[in-house]
């Protein structure tokens, strides 16, 4: 496996698979915008509740393949998923995203949850990069305003997770079930870095420059463990991380948007602190690669218990973070690790009969069909920009 090849293969699995199945299964000709889930058997629910995540994940992948790719069905699905966020997802009333819509399109739930928000901003921001669009970039500074106005804590510093749909306290702030019920946590820190980081590309705003900068320094020194090179996960308001929860796919992800956020900023100081460090979390997430050149999922050290699954999202960002390490520190073990992770992602993950790939392939090996094909959580955003990284970054 050489470089050239992987790019060959990737682009093919982008523009031959991954993309075709959300704009022929996915698109809702009904109700307008996409459809909310297709079982992990392949079954369509029309009926499924609409979330936020998933169409804005659907928007900023099918923009950035536009960017890339220049082919007017992605430009179509991209201005459909844009058209749905803003007259359907954005609350006129009181600014923000609603976390998810019933499937005829009205508001199911109204929380305002600062991760979805966050995503609204990466897909519309990365809209008006591949088009121009002066809307979507009017959305996402206005989006960008509800969370440094609501989330943002002045005084401890980082974001909240959650608030109510007119920005009060909220009483349960998790993003999903398998999470902690804390104030301030990684995941959400991570989603927000990686939008402002797209929409500073666009929008040179010194705001915005002052508090991407603030959260690459929050990584580095709040939520980075320095002890042990990986995340932590959930904090309280102080700072005060009480889990030691170990996420690899999260380790090796926020390796390279940490990297890329620095590098977007241009700030020659930040980037020469951030760099020792972006290898130091990305060797720590290695700790997570088993035999077969595959990631596994998590290892929860106070109750001695590990996750050996290997999630569709995590072999992504491992093969990305894995090449942002060859691309900029000339690592060449690093884009080995890559090339295997890719050829375990072909042999295992990807779903050649009926498109997208599998949620995850079990510890025992077997295909994980309990879970969704495409759905609240499943989107194409890991595995198309996975594609797109290597597309852009080896041209």
């Amino acid at each position: 496996m050489d470089i050239k090849n992987m790019r060959k293969e990737m682009e093919e699995e982008l523009v031959a698979n991954i993309l075709p199945f959300w704009i022929n299964k996915m698109t809702d000709e009904t109700n307008g915008g996409f459809y909310g889930r297709i079982t992990g058997g392949e079954v369509l629910m029309p009926e499924a509740e609409k979330g936020a995540i998933l169409n804005a994940r659907i928007l900023w992948t099918f923009s950035s393949a536009y960017r890339l790719l220049k082919k007017e069905e992605y430009l179509t699905a991209a201005t459909r998923a844009k058209r749905y966020l803003i007259d359907h997802f954005y609350d006129e009333v009181q600014g923000g995203i609603f976390w998810s819509l019933d499937c005829k399109g009205q508001p199911l739930d109204t929380k305002k949850q600062i991760y979805a928000l966050g995503f609204a901003i990466y897909g519309l921001s990365e809209y008006h990069r591949a088009t121009g669009d002066e809307e979507a970039l009017a959305y996402a500074i206005r989006i960008f305003e509800s969370i440094e106005a609501h989330s943002f804590d002045p005084v401890k510093n980082g974001y909240c997770e959650a608030l109510t749909r007119e920005w009060g306290e909220i009483a349960d702030m998790r993003l999903s079930d398998k999470d902690e019920n804390e104030r301030k946590t990684m995941n959400t820190h991570l989603h927000i870095l990686e939008p402002y980081t797209n929409l500073f590309r666009v929008w040179k705003d010194k705001r915005l420059e002052a508090q991407l900068r603030n959260l690459i320094i929050l990584f580095t020194e709040k939520i980075l463990n320095i002890k042990t090179g990986h995340l932590d996960l959930f904090f309280n308001d102080d700072w005060v991380s009480k889990y030691r929860i170990v996420s690899y796919g999260h380790d090796i992800e926020a390796s390279w948007l940490i990297h890329e956020a620095a590098l977007v900023l241009g700030d020659k100081e930040l980037l020469e602190k951030v760099e020792p460090l972006v290898e130091y979390i990305a060797a720590a997430a290695d700790e997570g690669l088993a035999s077969d050149g595959s990631m596994i999922y998590e290892t929860f050290l106070d109750k001695d218990r590990t996750d050996a699954d290997r999630h569709w999202w995590v072999q992504a960002e491992n093969v990305v973070g894995h090449a942002n390490l060859y691309q900029h520190f000339d690592d060449g073990v690093a884009m080995q690790k890559a090339f295997r992770c890719w050829e375990y992602i072909k042999e295992n993950l990807i779903d050649t009969k009926n498109g997208e790939w599998h949620w995850s392939i079990r510890a025992d090996g077997t295909i994980n069909t309990d879970d969704d094909k495409a759905g609240f959580w499943k989107c194409p955003y890991h595995n198309g920009r996975m594609c797109m990284e290597i597309i852009e970054r080896f041209s």
